[in-house]
């Protein structure tokens, strides 16, 4: 059976950016565009932040009326080129079928790996004390057989967590997911199968492909 590891880089703007300025730790923070000119949109969020209701691609205003004195950072694109290449070097560490899918997120197929490094858990969980121990960053990992299953796993259980979805309990774990959460369904497509009364991943599945068409 294959073993398929969807690695996530948590907040990654927004982690880079505390590692070039501690002080935004504490506070809640957003890489955004020009506040002054209120102009752009908030690309990434702390933790602080998302529990104030800040969400990536809302407009700064958005953002500032939920959250009053937010901080906001302009993006670097540069370090965050930079963070992804190393995190990817630890990847490439443990296998050649790397994936990537952005700057922060890449599937890695370990199917052949687990002979030298353990099963995909183990795997997982020495990649993501790695990057924590030597980048200061924190990724959330998905371990499953399919690469969708391995990103559901990754955004199941956020910051710095491991979630398997194996053969025997991937139905408790993705069928009460909302439906949202599935790749490539985005809102648009959320809200036309909503009509249908079609919420979660469970009740997606016993659609027809008729009625889906």
């Amino acid at each position: 059976m294959r073993s398929i590891l969807h690695v996530d880089m948590n907040n990654f703007y927004a982690s880079v950016e505390t590692l070039y300025d501690p002080s935004l730790k504490d506070i809640p923070m957003a890489v955004g565009g020009d506040k002054e000119r209120r102009h752009g949109i908030v690309l990434a969020k702390n933790m602080l932040a998302k529990a104030k209701g800040v969400k990536t691609a809302e407009a700064l205003w958005e953002a500032e009326r939920k959250c009053p004195g937010i901080k906001f950072v302009p993006p670097h694109f540069e370090r965050y080129a930079k963070y992804s290449r190393l995190a990817k070097e630890i990847y490439m560490q443990y296998t050649d079928m790397v994936e990537s899918f952005g700057l922060d997120e890449c599937w890695l197929d370990v199917t052949g790996s687990r002979r030298l490094f353990g099963s995909g858990r183990e795997i997982a969980e020495e990649i993501r004390a790695r990057v924590k121990d030597e980048l200061g960053l924190t990724v959330s990992i998905g371990v499953s057989f399919n690469k969708i299953f391995a990103k559901l796993g990754s955004d199941y259980k956020k910051p710095d967590a491991t979630t398997v979805i194996a053969r025997d309990n991937w139905r408790d774990i993705v069928f009460p997911l909302p439906v949202g959460d599935l790749l490539f369904v985005g809102r648009s497509a959320q809200e036309l199968l909503g009509r249908y009364g079609v919420r979660t991943i469970g009740e997606l599945s016993k659609c027809s492909e008729e009625m889906l068409e």
